[in-house]
């Protein structure tokens, strides 16, 4: 093996070819291993028992209401992004979280060539909702409100969920959140194959290496993309969508309005300002309990997120 200077601290040994790839064939025996017990595990979630669900029930889309097994649209199966509302939020207080799995799921081509539904459903009301989907150019997959619906098919958000449709009935056959979720984020295995990974500080690195930021630190970011958790952040998607103003804000959220400016008025097209103005606090998850979204002042969106990062930190 032929080793050469490294580029610096905290970098890989430098190495020639043949060694590297070496290493890399024995690293490939453990990927194997490890696609073969994925497969293994989809064969048993495919044994799961299920549940049935009435899929009657009412959700509400860009054509009003409709039962919910219209969501197949005549197709047997159907995948749901759960995805969290707050009450009376401005569109930069919407789930970050929530925003990197949407983001990711705006195409369902191949899903519908394999015989399966894709749609985003939420429990806040259609009239907020709809400006935000506006807003975020989701227009590829359908979006609901589920404000009314019980759960599963409404109720707690954050969840992958997948039904099946039998003539007319419907069933769940499986659910997920948390870390369950990054299947619908390519992203993140993007990252994992890369030297500093997502760079948060719960990943193992070699000593001496940088440690990383605190888990999810680039869900959110300044008009500059410099990451913040602060009043100045939007989810990180918002800032290339026309209309990504600053808004200041008035502490009456809950009651769903932004001062003397309704939500879908933050939603019309607007150039950016050449001198940023002040931004609002970001809204953050609800807490447990809550179906229906926080709404409540910048103070409270403030403390929630603490918790909500604290909770979102990868357990292995």
């Amino acid at each position: 093996m032929t080793q050469t200077a490294s580029p610096g601290h905290g970098f890989p040994d430098v190495v020639d070819m043949d060694a590297w790839e070496a290493q890399r064939e024995e690293l490939l025996v453990r990927e194997k291993a490890h696609t073969h017990e994925g497969d293994a595990i989809a064969a048993a979630r495919r044994r799961l028992t299920m549940v049935e669900v009435d899929g009657r029930t009412e959700v509400v889309g860009a054509d009003g209401p409709v039962p919910f097994v219209d969501l197949f649209e005549g197709r047997d199966r159907l995948v749901v992004y759960q995805h969290m509302w707050h009450d009376g939020a401005p569109h930069q207080g919407q789930c970050e979280g929530c925003t990197v799995s949407a983001w990711h799921l705006q195409d369902a081509t191949y899903l519908h060539q394999s015989g399966v539904s894709l749609a985003i459903v939420t429990v806040g009301e259609w009239n907020e909702v709809e400006p935000f989907v506006e807003f975020m150019g989701y227009d590829t997959v359908p979006w609901y409100s589920v404000r009314d619906a019980p759960a599963p098919i409404g109720g707690e958000m954050g969840y992958i969920a997948c039904f099946l449709r039998v003539g007319e009935r419907v069933f769940l056959t499986y659910r997920t959140t948390g870390r369950g979720v990054e299947r619908a984020n390519p992203s993140m295995g993007l990252l994992d194959m890369t030297v500093r990974g997502r760079g948060e500080e719960w990943e193992v690195q070699p000593e001496g290496w940088p440690t990383g930021q605190q888990a999810c630190w680039s869900w959110r970011t300044d008009e500059k993309g410099t990451p913040t958790w602060g009043e100045s952040s939007r989810p990180t998607p918002q800032w290339t969508r026309p209309g990504a103003l600053f808004v200041p804000l008035r502490p009456s959220y809950g009651s769903g309005r932004l001062g003397a400016l309704s939500v879908s008025a933050v939603s019309r097209p607007a150039a950016r300002p050449s001198v940023p103005s002040p931004r609002p606090r970001p809204a953050r998850r609800r807490s447990a309990g809550s179906p229906r979204g926080t709404g409540g002042t910048p103070a409270a969106w403030s403390r929630s997120a603490r918790s909500s990062r604290a909770a979102r930190r990868p357990r292995r």
